[in-house]
């Protein structure tokens, strides 16, 4: 979803830490705050044996995306549209404990940038708060580490652009439902913009859309998979889009998103330029700049999306990124890296490969995206690619040196 730059040439990424103030000072006004003042006591939870649509009932009430699943006690795993998204076709009588999966949880001890990596490395809507019993004492959503990141100037000072998903996968209002379904699976992602003819934002459509309409039809037994595929194949996407969704400048500030996020209580915004889509920006992103602050003897990486028919690649993978990062941490210590693989079937059985990689570093930030039939050698390209973009950040620094001296 990134590319590494505009067609004007400006190169994607956020300045300098050092200009931002240092890491460690940046790293203190996050975790100032503690995550006792943050958290949300009042929450609601299902317990293993309740059904779905016990669950799709509380997360239509409360706005929730997940739901805590708590057995006696004890918290157990979790439940929520990403669950549903993957399963693709799940019985609104199943019981929740055939749906729902493992999710992270911290202690009471935790600092506010262990909760954003965890996010970040779970795509997780929210993280319990247990005591030293397992029990819940409260759950940290996304919204309320935004609400922490609106408060850092460092954070609102950053402009869209800087840290948006410049390359958007979206969709017509004339397509099929099962577009965009593919492609929220495919990302693992909630929301897709709707585009008409010109490239201008005409609506958005989310799960949140998709099993509200479930909801409502008559007789309704399934959700996720809507109604099989003959009604998949004549639902278009402008029965269930909301229309006029907000959007933002890509000039604007992070702190003006993130004032907008949490006034309308969205987590997406679609960016325009002289009205067209640009970009995207979700709380998923600024997260990440909080999880990046954390402090670590190692680079972070997290690697999405790989299917099992592709795990066997995990190791050489790693030896990729070892060798690569090795060579830009001569030039700039790299802080973290994430790589989001989608996986798209095409004409006979060959498979294409898109990749979305941002490497964090002590400098700054980048971005990258590489399409390829071949997993390990796409790997390679877009790792190399953001190698050459750290040494082109290098030469561009050594230029502004010399014109000040």
């Amino acid at each position: 979803m990134h590319i590494d730059r505009f067609d004007n040439g400006d190169v994607l990424g956020v300045k300098d830490l050092q200009d931002l103030r240092k890491l460690s000072m940046l790293r203190s006004q996050i975790d100032s705050k503690g995550i006792a003042k943050i958290m949300n006591n009042e929450f609601k939870t299902v317990g293993p044996d309740d059904r779905v649509v016990d669950a799709l009932h509380i997360m239509k009430e409360t706005g929730a995306q997940d739901i805590p699943v708590v057995e006696g006690n004890e918290y157990v795993g979790s439940v929520g549209y990403g669950t549903l998204l993957k399963k693709k076709s799940v019985l609104l009588d199943s019981k929740v404990r055939t749906v729902m999966t493992g999710a992270p949880s911290v202690d009471g001890n935790a600092k506010i940038t262990d909760v954003a990596e965890l996010m970040i490395s779970n795509n997780a809507r929210q993280i319990p708060v247990l005591d030293k019993n397992k029990r819940i004492k409260g759950v940290i959503s996304r919204s309320a580490l935004i609400e922490v990141a609106a408060e850092i100037k460092a954070f609102r000072d950053i402009k869209v652009w800087e840290i948006m998903s410049a390359t958007v996968e979206t969709v017509k209002e004339s397509d099929v439902l099962d577009a965009a379904l593919d492609i929220m699976r495919g990302l693992d992602i909630r929301t897709v913009p709707v585009t008409d003819s010109a490239g201008a934002v005409v609506g958005i459509v989310g799960m949140k859309e998709i099993i509200d309409h479930n909801w409502r039809r008559k007789n309704r037994q399934t959700v996720g998979d809507l109604s099989g595929k003959q009604e998949q194949s004549m639902l278009l996407v402008e029965s269930l889009c909301a229309t006029a969704p907000k959007t933002i400048p890509w000039d604007e500030t992070t702190g003006k998103a993130a004032e907008m996020m949490l006034e309308s209580c969205i987590s997406t915004l679609p960016v325009v330029e002289n009205g067209k889509l640009v970009g995207i920006l979700t709380q998923y992103d600024i997260i990440e700049m909080m999880a990046a602050c954390k402090e670590r003897e190692m680079m972070f990486v997290q690697i999405s999306g790989l299917d099992d028919d592709d795990k066997y690649y995990s190791s050489a993978i790693d030896e990729l990124i070892k060798y690569e990062m090795g060579k830009a941490a001569k030039v700039q210590r790299p802080q973290s890296l994430t790589m989001h693989i989608s996986k798209y079937n095409t004409a006979g059985s060959r498979h294409k490969y898109s990749i979305n990689a941002r490497l964090i570093l002590d400098g700054g930030m980048l971005a990258a995206k590489e399409v390829g039939w071949d997993l390990q050698k796409t790997v390679e390209d877009i790792l190399k690619k953001l190698v050459t973009m750290v040494m082109d950040m290098k030469s561009v620094k050594l230029d502004q040196k010399k014109r000040i001296v």
